[in-house]
């Protein structure tokens, strides 16, 4: 099988392109630190993999087009991981925009080049990483909420739209796992897990062409129930359980 995965310098994107080594085949890796990404490259290699791994802006329409299409052409792609996404941080005017860029803009300009590509053949298989966080807004963190809260129902649109065409759709909803963005996490994190089993756990799942990938399940329980409750019972709860948030 032949893998792409975006934003696999670390945490969970890094994760999948190891355990993906694992099981063999050829590998596409981007990301935006060179260090970070040669190293999981060469973890990759040394479990049999073939690997390219290349420094590549997802925000950046045109370049992302033309490396993807370069990977098809090396060797046509099986599955892609769509993976790669930012935290917001202050929800300054500059931060909110990088976020909807490269949380939104990025997948956007992943997933699109590869459906197109995917239709030539009738076959391949997407899978758009969300978060728990895209149930329902967040005070403590609204452009990111917002953002994964578009991937996941753009995502789930995208299955139905495109399953007669060969083309399978998943969407992950991971809670809280390892990565730069919790590395820098104050707030408490129940239910946290190593970027390992996350990895694990989604490409699992992708096997199975399960079209929510949504864990650990007492997150997607709570965040679930959170999201159906009547807008001011939402707030309340949102003030108990983040009092000292803006």
């Amino acid at each position: 099988m032949t893998t792409l995965i975006t934003g696999a310098s670390s945490g969970i994107g890094a994760a999948l392109a190891i355990e993906s080594a694992r099981r063999g085949g050829r590998l596409f890796i981007c990301g935006r630190d060179k260090a970070r990404l040669d190293a999981v490259a060469g973890k990759c290699r040394d479990l049999g993999a073939t690997v390219r791994a290349d420094i590549v802006d997802v925000a950046d329409e045109a370049a992302m087009r033309r490396w993807l299409e370069s990977c098809d052409a090396e060797s046509p792609i099986d599955r892609v991981f769509a993976n790669a996404g930012v935290s917001t941080g202050e929800e300054t005017e500059a931060n909110v925009r990088r976020t909807f860029a490269v949380n939104v803009g990025g997948t956007v300009n992943t997933v699109l080049p590869v459906i197109e590509l995917f239709r030539r053949r009738g076959r391949g298989q997407i899978v758009i990483t969300a978060s728990i966080a895209g149930y329902g807004p967040l005070k403590a963190c609204p452009s990111y909420a917002a953002t994964k809260s578009c991937l996941k129902t753009w995502g789930l649109s995208l299955r139905g739209a495109l399953a007669r065409e060969g083309i399978r759709v998943s969407v992950v909803c991971p809670g809280f796992v390892r990565s730069r963005i919790t590395d820098k996490n104050t707030c408490p994190m129940p239910f946290f897990m190593e970027a390992e089993k996350a990895a694990a756990i989604i490409l699992t799942r992708a096997d199975r062409n399960t079209g929510l990938i949504a864990f650990p399940w007492p997150m997607r329980l709570a965040s679930w129930g959170l999201s159906i409750l009547p807008q001011r019972l939402n707030e309340l709860v949102g003030r108990v359980l983040l009092p000292n948030k803006a």
